[in-house]
Formats: C-alpha cells, structure tokens, sequence
C-alpha cells in the first residue's frame, strides 16, 4: 500500500512540473532567441524548437559525453526479458532478481558493498544518470506487463525532464518493478526514484541527482530437484506436465533487502575572457572563451543490506553453520561514503593551438561500516551455535580513510583523432599505494569510400580489497582474511566499419590476486595469474525489409576453476523492418545461446555467486517471438518470450543449478513520449 501511494505521488508531481515548466519554458523561447530558429513554411515566419539532447559525465571530475534519449524503437521489448540482460546472464530467474554477467568483459568490478553487485543492473549510478537539454518539457512513460494472477511481472518507469530557461534543466524519474515470478517463493519488488539538474553557464556549470532505491527480493535457494523440469514424469509417477508454480523449492521464508540513497553534486567555475566580434557597424557579438576550471564533486552514498529468515529449521537445513541465532536470521549490514573532490584543469580547445583539455585532482573519502551484532551468549551449549572461525574478530563498527591524487588529459573534440587517459594514486588510509591508470584513443578515416572507426584502451589497476572482503559477519558466514592488493592489467581494440556494419572488438585480460567466493561459498585469493582472452563480433546484415544482427563472443579463461566462463555466446535477431503508412513495425524471431560451463551456484544470504562446479549449464537456445511497433511518439510490442520451451532445444533451461529460466509467457509493453 505504502509503495503504491509513493508511485501515484511520484506521478502526481512529475505531472505538476510538467504542467509547471510547460508556461515557463514557452516564455523563455520567446526570449531567448539563440535557441530558436527561424522557419517561414506556411507563408509566414515562427520560431523553431531547437532540437533536445542529453549528455552524461565521466568520471572523477563531471566531463560531459554525448548520450541519447531513450525513444529509439528496435529491440524494446528485450528490457522485459530477465535473462536477456546481456548475451550470457547466470541469473535466479525473476525480472529485477540478482544476476553475473558472464561475458567478461562487460562484467563491472567488485564493489566497496558487494551486496549491491548481483543487483547492480537494477540500480541507478553515476554513469548511468542522463541530463537533458529539452527546450519543451518532456516526459517518457514506459509500461511493461505478462503473466495471469498468480505470475503477474509489471514495470512502470517514468522519466520527465523540462528547462527552466537556456541554461537550467530539472528532472525526475521513477521506476517501479513487481514480479511475482514464474516459480514459487521468487517474487521482486523494487523501487527507483530520483530528482536531478543541470544548469549550464557561461562561467558556471553544475549538475547533480539524488537517487533512493529499495529492492526486496524474495529468495527461494532454487527448486528442490531439477528433474522437475528435466524430467517431470520421473518424480510424478509418470504424469508430464507441471505447473512450475507448484514446484517445491529449498526456501520458503527468506528474503533479501537492499537499501540506499545517492546523492552528487558537481560544480564547476571557468576562468576566462571576452571575445569580441564586430557584426556590422552597431553590433558586436561577445562570446566568453573560457581557459581554465576549478571543480569540485561531492558524492555521498548510504546503503543497507538485510537477509532475513524465520524458520530455523529451513535455515539449519539450507546453510552450513550458524553463528549468531539458532531461532531466526536477521542480517544487517550498512555502508556510507562521502567523498570530497576537488580539481583544476586546462581547457581543451580556448585556443587554436589548445588541443587537449589537462587537470589534476585530489580526492578524500570516508567510509562507514556496521555489521550484525552478536548479542547472545555462545558459551551456553543448548544454543547450538558453531564457533568462529579461528582468529575470527570481527568489530560491530568500522571506518576507512582513503586519499587520491589523479591527472587527467582529454581530447574530445576533432573529427580525426579523440583520446582520454586518467591516473590517480592513492597515498594514505587504506588508499596507500594503490594505483589506478586507464585511458582510450580513437581515430575515424575513409578507407575504399567507407567510413572507419579505430579505438584502443587499456587499463592497469593496482588496489587494496575491499573491506567487506576481509572482515565480515552474520548468522551464516563469518571471515576474516589478509587479501593483498589485485592487479589487473586489461587492453585491446575495437574497429568499427561503416557500410558493411561490423564492430570487432578483441581483448586481453591478466589478474593478478584475484578475489573469488569457493565451494564453501567463502571468499579466497588465488595468488597466482588468471587470463581472459576475448573476442566479440557484432554483424549486421540488411537486404530490403529483411534484417539480421548477430553479436557472437568468444572467450577463453586460462583457469577455468578460478573464473569459470562460457567459451561462446551469440546474439541473433532475424526480422523484418517496414512502414505500413504512419506504423514502423519489426516484426521477428530472436535467439540468445550460449555453450555449456560450470556454471557458477548463487548463496542467497550474502548475494554472492560462488564457483561450485556442481554442474554444466548452457547449451540452450532461448527464442522470443516478437511484433516491435511505433506509431508517432508511442512504441509498443507483443511478444512470445521462450517459445521454443517443450518444442525444441531441449529441457535444460536453467541459468544456474537450480535455477530454471522463466517458461513460454506472452509479454506486452508500451512506452510514450509526451511532449507538452
């Protein structure tokens, strides 16, 4: 009831600045006339909207980079498919549940709060916020519904956007998922709110979100015997067909929370001069030509992680040990950083002969940690509770003092050559002696009258672990371990061509300490050197009407027990894409696939994937038919997802052991632009 009355008020008040800014903004078209344009169709002369755009920042010191808005119509309807998140996706099976991408390279790194990284697809972050340029307010309302009563997965999101004048831009966002799942016991809910700006001068810049998000899983541990999809006849006297709802699984009464809010500002001040320009004999243009900035970025994180599970006979059962409660688990761990930094930079392109932007920087964070207490007496034997592990002394409370010195050089402009490299040392707190440096170049060129695009990047990392890593507590898993600092050294390239649409991008990837959870579902450090070699082709093909986009992944792990991975993945699209008076349809059959690995087993209590080479999973096509349509501002889909289920391909659609991916259901979405 609670989260339903914030979602009607969300709306309430997206809806109110919209209606708000609409005057607001008019006003300021008329007055503002370097954002109009002139046209004179029709006989007579009015002001033209200049065209929207978005942008996001790039890290540590707020640089903006170029972003779409989201209204672009193909492959919408693959945002409502849980397994779909990227080409291999281990996964517990439910839409806004917890998920490992399993294709290297676009895994992100671990987390400061590892909780937050099986659900990071689902959370909002500094690299994914957009900021808008509108002119008009603008609103985008996405609505996204499948299954009957008991299987009913719906997601609401809503983002609005509208300028106060030229300069000033605020926003909102919303989005709301609730899934009750295909299997028993897997029910999500999330949600995702937020409020942020922008305001863009000529000595000034600023822009800043706040994000609060609250994701509650429901966590079922995975059906109790996977020939229930398998093989359902064998365990049901010879009856083949179940209801997946009716399949016992290992837990009944547990579930996961993740709480936080975000909250970033970044300013921005240029120093600089006055460029005068003579028009004619009464008018002169200025235009400010800044040189140089100073910037400082404030950024503060708060979240909290709870596993709860009432029967402690399930829990006696499912889990191993217990340390702190044989009646009942309630898990608590919080975080919270602050993080202050400050800049000075040189700007790319005041000058001719200015062709590169260069700042340094300095950062100083804090971090906050509390853990479980442990309340009871464990000396009294008809508890029952297990000792620690040796040497085990976890404190309830913790903080951390880090402390960064970093460059930056950039190049973002020119139609040649583009580049960017970034290094930041840490020197004191638990920062000291880490190291960070990473950096990209990319240049574009003609080659046998097609259009080519070369980048390549590369990356060295040299940081401490993460607190959590080292010193951990709850009713299930207590460690407490002396890891070293990883080393990652990670580069390659990827080349782009125009008229034959091909993107290949190839790479290499050497971690050194490497921090992995084991059989025991324990953290532990492999000492030696793992490699990851991979290779990514995105091919597309076009004749007529008739389109096919295929992405195809190879990858090879030189341990395979320390980072476990499918060796190939592929992507393919097949579908028509035509214009039947004002209606763009795509209309087509998509596959996603990947090849069998030991795929790794999800501990609920911790939100961690572990590698427990307890089986094979893979080798499985996973199709969706689908009708992908957009008729003015309004796009909208139907589709069959896993069609093929009971048909072909076999029954061995599980994403990790004991985890099945959804069965056949029909989907539907639709998403709108209003416009005011």
């Amino acid at each position: 009831m609670k989260s339903s009355l914030r979602i009607v008020a969300a709306l309430v008040v997206i809806a109110a600045l919209s209606a708000w800014l609409a005057p607001v903004v008019s006003a300021q078209q008329h007055s503002h006339g370097q954002d109009n344009k002139t046209s004179t169709a029709g006989g007579g002369k009015r002001k033209a909207v200049a065209p929207s755009y978005a942008w996001q920042l790039i890290a540590p010191l707020g640089l903006r980079e170029p972003s779409t808005i989201d209204t672009l119509m193909l492959d919408y309807y693959r945002n409502s498919i849980p397994s779909e998140v990227s080409d291999a996706w281990a996964t517990t099976g439910n839409l806004g549940a917890e998920g490992m991408n399993m294709i290297f390279n676009e895994r992100p790194a671990m987390s400061d709060f590892f909780f937050r990284d099986a659900l990071e697809h689902w959370l909002p972050s500094e690299r994914k916020t957009r900021y808008y340029n509108t002119r008009i307010p603008m609103t985008l309302l996405s609505f996204n519904s499948s299954g009957g009563k008991e299987t009913a997965q719906e997601r609401l999101q809503a983002t609005f956007s509208g300028n106060i004048n030229a300069k000033a831009q605020v926003g909102a966002m919303l989005d709301y998922l609730y899934s009750k799942g295909s299997y028993a016991n897997q029910a999500t809910k999330n949600l995702t709110w937020g409020a942020f700006g922008s305001y863009i001068g000529d000595r000034y810049e600023m822009q800043a979100y706040y994000h609060n998000f609250n994701l509650l899983n429901k966590e079922n541990g995975g059906i109790t015997d996977m020939l229930y999809i398998t093989d359902p006849a064998e365990l049901q006297g010879g009856v083949t067909t179940i209801d997946p709802k009716s399949i016992p699984t290992r837990l009944n009464d547990a579930h996961t929370r993740l709480r936080g809010d975000e909250l970033y500002v970044n300013n921005r001040y240029k120093v600089g001069y006055w460029h005068e320009e003579q028009v004619d004999d009464t008018t002169v243009n200025r235009t400010y030509i800044p040189v140089s900035s100073f910037i400082h970025t404030l950024k503060y994180t708060g979240m909290k992680h709870m596993f709860l599970d009432g029967t402690p006979k399930e829990s006696t059962e499912f889990f191993e040990h217990t340390y702190l409660d044989p009646r009942g688990t309630r898990d608590r761990t919080t975080y919270m950083s602050v993080s202050n930094t400050l800049g000075v930079s040189l700007l790319e392109g005041f000058h001719r002969y200015a062709k590169f932007g260069l700042a340094a920087y300095v950062t100083y964070e804090y971090r906050k940690y509390k853990q479980t207490a442990d309340t009871l007496d464990r000396t009294l034997p008809e508890l029952g509770l297990d000792p620690f592990p040796d040497g085990a002394d976890i404190a309830d409370k913790a903080s951390e003092h880090l402390a960064y010195v970093g460059a930056q050089l950039t190049k973002q402009r020119g139609s040649l050559l583009t580049y960017a490299a970034t290094a930041q040392l840490g020197f004191a707190g638990a920062a000291a002696g880490d190291v960070m440096a990473e950096g990209r170049v990319a240049t574009k060129f003609k080659f046998l009258r097609d259009s080519m695009r070369i980048e390549a990047f590369g990356s060295f990392r040299n940081e401490h672990a993460p607190y959590l890593m080292k010193n951990y507590r709850s009713n299930h898993f207590v460690w407490q371990n002396d890891f070293g600092k990883r080393r990652t050294l990670d580069f390659g390239g990827t080349l782009k061509i125009g008229r034959t649409r091909t993107e290949l991008t190839v790479g290499l990837s050497n971690l050194q300490n490497h921090i992995y959870f084991d059989s025991s579902f324990l953290p532990r450090q492999h000492g030696g050197s793992v490699q990851v070699f991979y290779a990514r082709l995105q091919q597309n093909f076009k004749v007529g009407i008739l389109h096919w986009d295929n992405s195809v992944t190879y990858q090879k792990t030189s341990n395979d027990l320390i980072i476990p991975l499918p060796e190939l993945a592929v992507y393919s699209n097949l579908y028509m894409l035509a214009r039947i008076a004002t209606l763009r349809l795509q209309f087509g059959v998509d596959c996603d696939y990947y090849t069998s690995y030991y795929a790794p087993s999800y501990q609920p209590a911790t939100a961690t994937f572990a590698n427990v080479r307890e089986m094979k999973i893979g080798n499985y096509p996973f199709l969706n038919v689908y009708a992908n349509m957009k008729l003015s501002k309004a796009r909208f889909y139907v589709m069959f997802s896993h069609v093929n289920q009971g048909l072909f391909g076999g029954s061995g659609y599980f994403s990790m052991p004991y985890y099945p991916l959804n069965p056949r259901r029909l989907q539907i979405g639709v998403s709108v632009d209003f416009t005011n």
